[in-house]
């Protein structure tokens, strides 16, 4: 593959700025801007602006500021306990019960809220020193909720699906919602099956007793929580409203909970909130809008195609083509957050896996399962750092614990990569193929 100096440049810059520590959006402008000096035969800084507005002058990315509202309205407005209960009516008993308990309740609340970080805060901040209290050790049960709490970015709604969807190009945000709910429950029951074992071999015993009317009582209870993603689905499925006008009904009805029916938000919590919620959103919106430029210019040097041709040169096996890409994603997710990674490497990955014949959408839900493992590993691991900070333990006791968990996603992702019926059953069932 021929690199030209512009390219270098590009990479070069890049790269040494990551070292340096400058913030994600500043170094993708930037290393940019240095490559379009380099060429010359552009005007720079229209292309930058142009780019940068474009990048986000996009309907669908409206849905983003939304659903990070409702996402944080979520986290504060008292979800978390309600689950808890639910979940632990109905695995409590088992053997290692409340570790089934804490994985289902964070995949739950991960899918309300739409973020792993909140699951963490939230989910752990209770579960964390109960099982303490119980006897299951705090590095296992630091591990099990950092590692549960990213299956709330594959199960729906998902602010980073929307994010890959706008990259991608002419992918239903819709599609890949649905797309994302069997993903999730799969690495959801491999994590399970960690807990079980580890639970069995370290005789981790089972929590309360339940009945099947506190099944339904506390089902009832955490039913107005769970009626947030039934309301956003069954919404779009019925074409009642768009995934970004579905956005805007996630903020009323988690106010409606927060505010009006748990009352754990305060009105005078909203300007705290809604500053928050304004912050997360620049960012997004500044990492999106310094990408596209630079995807412009991976497209004007024709990087993609190049990278694209290295890679089907080294094989025409496409298993081991996906092996390849699977491999290069989980390396990015180690250094690299979500959100930058789909915006730099969809646009470089994305032609190749579709030239071996896979759906966008599939490869969609792939690299988000690749980039949530990252959440859980050194040295960037969001996840792990907030576990560690959450559970009041260190990073070294705690990345040998999360080894069992490592080996449950990576064997989920091989799943969702080499049996594309995980991914496409329920698009296709239903209609979406894009």
């Amino acid at each position: 593959m021929n690199v030209d100096v512009e390219a270098l440049i590009l990479i070069v810059a890049f790269l040494v700025m990551l070292v340096l520590n400058v913030p994600i959006a500043f170094a993708l402008g930037i290393s940019t801007l240095l490559a379009l000096f380099a060429l010359g035969s552009v005007p720079t800084s229209y292309i930058i602006a142009q780019r940068m507005a474009g990048g986000i002058d996009s309907f669908p990315l409206l849905a983003i500021p939304f659903f990070i509202l409702a996402g944080v309205l979520m986290g504060e407005g008292g979800m978390a306990r309600r689950l808890i209960d639910f979940a632990q009516s109905i695995v409590g008993p088992l053997t290692g019960g409340l570790a089934y308990v804490n994985t289902l309740t964070c995949m739950m609340f991960g899918a309300i809220s739409g973020s792993a970080t909140a699951a963490v805060s939230s989910v752990g901040g209770f579960m964390i020193p109960e099982m303490n209290a119980k006897g299951y050790d705090r590095d296992f049960n630091v591990a099990l909720t950092t590692a549960s709490a990213t299956t709330g970015l594959i199960i729906p709604p998902s602010n980073i699906m929307i994010v890959y969807a706008v990259v991608a190009q002419n992918v239903s945000i819709a599609a890949m919602f649905i797309a994302g709910v069997l993903p999730g429950i799969v690495v959801g029951m491999a994590i399970m099956l960690v807990c079980g074992v580890i639970s069995y071999l370290r005789g981790y015993g089972a929590g309360a007793e339940t009945s099947i009317a506190n099944i339904v009582r506390n089902g009832l209870r955490s039913l107005p929580s769970l009626g947030l993603v039934i309301i956003i689905l069954g919404g779009i499925l019925g074409g009642i409203f768009s995934a970004t006008e579905a956005s805007a009904i996630a903020v009323a009805y988690a106010m409606l909970l927060a505010i009006g029916i748990y009352r754990e938000v305060k009105l005078s919590d909203l300007p705290r909130i809604l500053l928050a919620s304004g912050k997360t959103t620049a960012i997004v919106m500044l990492l999106i809008g310094c990408s596209q430029a630079m995807s412009w210019f991976l497209a004007y040097e024709q990087i993609p195609q190049s990278i694209s041709n290295s890679l089907l040169g080294i094989s025409d096996n496409p298993l081991v083509i996906f092996l390849i890409i699977n491999c290069l994603l989980l390396a990015v997710g180690t250094f690299m957050d979500m959100t930058p990674a789909v915006l730099i490497f969809t646009p470089i990955f994305l032609p190749v896996t579709m030239a071996l014949g896979m759906n966008p959408i599939q490869f969609g839900i792939i690299m988000i399962a690749n980039l949530c493992i990252g959440l859980c590993t050194p040295p960037v691991g969001t996840c792990l750092f907030l576990g560690c900070s959450v559970g009041k333990t260190n990073i070294a006791s705690l990345t040998r614990s999360m080894i069992p968990f490592y080996i449950a996603m990576l064997a989920a992702l091989a799943i969702i990569t080499y049996v594309p019926w995980v991914t496409m059953a329920l698009p296709e069932a239903l209609g979406y193929t894009r």
